[in-house]
């Protein structure tokens, strides 16, 4: 797993595109602080920019680097949950632009996965994590799944847990800023 990890690392750092197992469903990564970078995610997967991507960070302590302010209940949830949650958050900062919806706010995962949580946190960054497919395409559940094209148009393939079965992506939660929870899927 170590070489795996530098691998991608470098990829990352130079502003490359990695496809990598992610606590879900295989997922197209790039550095989530770099808007071309970002640029090329929406490019591959054919996906209008005006559609948020998620990005995972390694705990809470990064994520709070990441938004304005972190709910009292968004620990609540991380303490309860067995499945893994993706949660917006209002007033994102210190991203890439692009990356932030038009509202500004942002999806993050804390992903439950030591391959996912060793590697942001040697990048010290978040990761972008989308589906590794073309927008509007069913999400791969499997690495024998996903498109060559998006096989051939990242800068790495991870190589790790190829064999590995996903049954669903994570479900989706927004946590407002005036305590209001809502389920997104």
């Amino acid at each position: 797993m170590h070489k795996e990890i530098n691998q991608a690392l470098q990829v990352l750092k130079d502003g490359g595109l990695i496809l990598y197992p992610t606590d879900t469903v295989w997922g197209i990564g790039c550095d989530a602080t770099d808007p071309k970078a970002v640029e090329k995610v929406f490019q591959l997967k054919q996906r209008a920019d005006n559609k948020a991507l998620i990005c995972l960070v390694a705990d809470d302590r990064m994520l709070s680097r990441y938004v304005k302010e972190i709910p009292q209940v968004a620990f609540d949830i991380f303490d309860v949950s067995e499945d893994p949650i993706t949660i917006i958050y209002d007033d994102a900062r210190n991203l890439a632009e692009n990356l932030i919806a038009e509202d500004g706010s942002i999806g993050i995962r804390i992903p439950n996965d030591d391959f996912c949580f060793q590697l942001t946190r040697r990048f010290g960054k978040p990761i972008v994590s989308t589906s590794a497919n073309i927008s509007g395409q069913p999400t791969p559940l499997s690495f024998q799944e996903i498109p060559q094209q998006i096989l051939k148009a990242v800068d790495y393939v991870v190589n790790l847990h190829r064999e590995k079965i996903c049954t669903k992506p994570s479900s989706i939660i927004k946590l407002s800023s005036n305590g209001k929870v809502k389920v997104i899927r």
